[in-house]
């Protein structure tokens, strides 16, 4: 077969010779780009994407893992006692006298405060908040004398 073909180029005129290896030498040449640089450059320009994305999620998931970590650092220890004796605890050392106090589930109370003081019934409420004791609801209603009377829904921080 071979031999074949080099008896039917020899056959042809060196001009078409010429032209026949020019023809040659392009269809390689075009085959070597479409077959192998083409692929290679598309390839290594989706993996420069990938890398950039990937290098932005990356930042951001260490970014949460930071706001995490202090989450973790700046959560208050453990109460240590039963939230209804705590609170009852603070709001005799702060000064308010409680109408009520009733457990919710387990790590829930609700309590009853008949007169406060606005500002300082605020503070007393935002000093739980900073010890992780969070605020479910809270309604105030004016005694009219500058006073108020206060129903809170207390839980403690937690899954």
């Amino acid at each position: 077969m071979i031999d074949q073909l080099q008896t039917w180029f020899r056959s042809r005129s060196l001009r078409e010779q010429r032209l026949l290896l020019v023809m040659a030498a392009l269809l390689v040449l075009t085959v070597v780009w479409a077959g192998i640089i083409l692929p290679v450059t598309d390839a290594l320009s989706t993996a420069r994407t990938r890398h950039d994305a990937a290098v932005v999620v990356l930042a951001e998931t260490e970014a949460r893992v930071l706001d995490v970590r202090a989450l973790e650092r700046d959560r208050p220890p453990p109460l240590g006692a039963p939230l209804d004796t705590i609170i009852r605890d603070r709001a005799n050392s702060a000064g308010f006298a409680l109408a009520n106090v009733t457990r919710v589930g387990d790590n829930g109370v609700q309590i009853s405060i008949g007169s406060a003081r606005p500002g300082p019934l605020m503070a007393w409420v935002a000093g739980l908040e900073d010890d992780g004791i969070l605020v479910d609801t809270l309604t105030l209603t004016d005694n009219g004398d500058k006073t108020v009377a206060a129903q809170i829904s207390l839980r403690v921080r937690g899954p």
